[in-house]
């Protein structure tokens, strides 16, 4: 093949996959319930799910809890930077231990960030990465440092989880879009956002409310999650003061 018949045929390859990425970005933000104006607001995000590593232990020895602080400081150290806008632990018997969210240039970046913590490093946890979108509405925490409870919610696909666009499922998306808008006009429902990897997981909602049964009512309500669309798992998360928006 000639070189310049080559390079077009790259060159076509490349815009190719660069359609394929904006259609999937486009279906999950759909799917989600994101409208028009709201994508023009979102900004890509890096989250780093943290998970209990090898040497997890429920019990930790004095080396351990010498770690620990070790890791609070370099959590605290990213959000004096503003490299991360939040940092905080997980707080149930689940394997999660915490979530850190990134303010970076790239996943590569976020990547080099989480596995300087200390308790990674050590192999006490171990990270999930992914692209997270959503609006920047993150804010410096309050100081002195303080830790309020939210509870997070991963939407899942579900058993009946389909990407056919059908009748049926337009309905069904617009039921989930206003269940949505109601949980936002509440005030319950603090922020939103799909995860930009297409995977199992589809995104989360953070809500402050007072309890992780309120949480998992609340959520529970969702026409998508009634109809098998979305699995939810819900967890109480210790985030910082003055983050997220009241």
């Amino acid at each position: 093949m000639p070189a310049r018949n080559q390079q077009m045929c790259q060159k076509g390859s490349r815009a190719s996959q660069v359609l394929k990425l904006m259609v999937v970005f486009v279906l999950l933000l759909l799917v989600l319930g994101i409208t028009a104006n709201a994508q023009e607001t979102m900004v890509q995000f890096h989250m780093a799910i943290m998970k209990r590593g090898p040497n997890w232990t429920a019990n930790p020895n004095k080396d351990a809890l010498a770690t620990q602080q070790k890791h609070l400081e370099f959590a605290q150290s990213l959000l004096d930077s503003g490299k991360a806008v939040i940092a905080g632990p997980i707080k149930d018997a689940s394997d999660l231990v915490g979530i850190y969210i990134f303010r970076a240039a790239s996943a590569d970046e976020a990547k080099s960030l989480v596995m300087a913590d200390p308790l990674v490093a050590g192999g006490q946890m171990v990270p999930e990465m992914h692209p997270w979108w959503a609006e920047d509405v993150f804010l410096k925490p309050a100081t002195p440092l303080t830790l309020k409870m939210v509870y997070v919610a991963f939407l899942r696909k579900g058993a009946k989880w389909t990407a056919e666009s059908t009748p049926a499922t337009e309905a069904l998306q617009k039921a989930h879009m206003d269940n949505i808008h109601r949980l936002a006009d509440s005030k319950k429902l603090v922020i939103a956002g799909p995860f930009g990897d297409d995977g199992d997981l589809r995104g989360i909602f953070v809500l402050r409310v007072d309890s992780i049964d309120e949480a998992r009512s609340l959520t529970a309500s969702d026409p998508a999650v009634k109809a098998g669309r979305f699995v939810l798992d819900v967890h109480p998360w210790l985030v910082p003061d003055g983050v997220l928006p009241q």
